[in-house]
């Protein structure tokens, strides 16, 4: 079947992106129409994170030991159900409560979705494959916010409802691409990432390279969301319209797919931690200029270059955890990972609505501008911990293959899909040990630190 899982994949994640970058910014409109201000955008869109703060570790052990699937069922139906009666709701509570249940859905799937991008790929191929999973977000968030733009207009109130409810028609969709996208668990492999499931917190944290991972997504989808969240705001202040703003996010989004599908030459020729530290950098630099009283033309430059550069950390944020976490917790690594996320989401909109608040709509992304250069300090010390290729002989290596089993990659190695003991290899997608061709295999390609991911600080 080749990698047609992960086109399926990647569809079903467009649709289940698009339609929450479709809902958030029609939250944001018919929450403005509700008589919020500044303070209470940023609430509402810091309690779209509160319930998967707190759900995400428990998922993430879940799924470690079990199938990904019904996350990714669940995900839709709370993502739908959300949207839907976010639409319906008359008051700003109402609002901040089904957009938490939106955002608890979204984190099923993307828990769900990332652990079967981790299980059935290849050591070597897990910057391009998790880059082609992250298109799928991008490309919702392309498209989400032209259909809410289309469909807002002079009447925010009854428009940015209209606009809710439709979302969650397009959540629906995804439903028709969840088919055939993961292996059956085999006996031996469940219970053996059972056992393994049981990894502390505390280890996986401090095992060295998942600290850095977490906090240059957390930095990273911040950014974006308090973009999403924000740039409605901005507009309003600034005369833009709805449908302009609209167009101004897909242009974001469509700088980051571009990014995508550059990424592996752009990891051969400048290796994974200049990629991530110049990116890091140049995005803050050009998050901070959005709070400047640019043209409208400057505008939408700035954000086509931020949008390139925001395409980099969360692709290889997934890797730097998965190849650094221990074997058998990967999936409770990456739950983590998306924990930090969250709690960005949490505290940078409640620190942006204060922000704002007090400095004006636009003091938000200065803010952000200098969380974004924090992490390109961070993204440094990610290449501290070694440099190797991603798959070593070893069956403890970079490849993440388990303890006393078959190093990952090897051919007719067993299928990893009862848990997160690693990805499948050898009648998952057809690959066998070895770096496929157009996997990055530049000096710097695999500096994440998985060869050095068994051990811990």
């Amino acid at each position: 079947m080749g990698r047609l899982w992960l086109l399926r994949l990647v569809i079903a994640f467009g649709f289940a992106q698009a339609a929450v970058s479709m809902a958030r910014p029609a939250v944001s409109y018919r929450a403005l129409s509700l008589g919020a201000d500044e303070r209470a955008i940023g609430v509402i869109a810091g309690v779209y994170a509160l319930l998967p703060l707190f759900a995400a570790v428990p998922l993430g052990r879940r799924t470690d030991h079990g199938r990904c699937t019904p996350l990714l069922y669940a995900g839709v139906a709370l993502i739908a159900g959300g949207c839907a009666l976010s639409g319906l709701a008359g008051s700003l509570p109402a609002m901040a409560a089904w957009s938490g249940v939106m955002g608890l859905g979204h984190l099923c799937f993307v828990i769900g979705a990332q652990s079967i991008v981790a299980r059935r790929s290849a050591p070597a191929e897990q910057d391009r494959n998790f880059g082609h999973f992250t298109i799928g977000a991008s490309l919702g968030q392309l498209a989400g916010p032209v259909a809410a733009g289309a469909l807002i207009g002079d009447d925010m109130a009854r428009t940015s409802a209209l606009a809710l409810v439709v979302s969650a028609a397009v959540a629906a969709v995804s439903l028709t691409s969840m088919w055939r996208i993961e292996l059956r668990p085999e006996g031996v492999g469940h219970k053996r990432d059972a056992a393994a499931a049981k990894v502390p917190v505390h280890r996986i944290l401090r095992t060295r390279g998942v600290p850095a991972g977490i906090f240059i997504s957390l930095a990273v989808l911040s950014a974006t969301d308090i973009l999403t969240a924000y740039l409605p705001v901005v507009g309003e202040h600034r005369g833009i319209a709805p449908t302009v703003v609209g167009l101004l996010l897909s242009l974001r989004a469509a700088a980051t797919i571009a990014c995508r599908l550059v990424m592996t030459p752009m990891i051969r020729r400048l290796g994974r931690t200049a990629l991530l530290t110049v990116t890091c950098l140049l995005g803050g630099a050009l998050c901070a200029g959005i709070a400047l009283p640019v043209p409208l033309w400057a505008l939408a430059l700035m954000l086509a270059a931020l949008g390139f550069c925001l395409g980099v950390g969360q692709p290889l944020s997934m890797t730097t955890v998965v190849q650094a976490a221990p074997a058998g917790a990967r999936s409770t690594a990456l739950a983590l990972r998306l924990t930090g996320n969250r709690l960005g989401q949490v505290a940078a909109p409640a620190s942006a609505g204060l922000v704002a608040g007090l400095a004006g709509a636009a003091a938000p992304f200065v803010m952000l501008g200098v969380l974004l250069v924090v992490s390109g300090g961070t993204a440094v010390r990610t290449g501290r911990s070694g440099r190797g290729h991603a798959v070593t002989g070893g069956p403890d290596g970079a490849g993440g293959g388990a303890p006393g089993g078959a190093p990952d990659g090897a051919a007719g190695g067993a299928s990893r899909e009862a848990g997160g003991d690693g990805p499948a290899v050898a009648g998952a997608d057809g690959t066998r040990g070895g770096a496929p061709a157009g996997a990055a295999q530049g000096p710097d390609a695999a500096e994440s630190p998985g060869r050095h991911s068994r051990g811990v600080r």
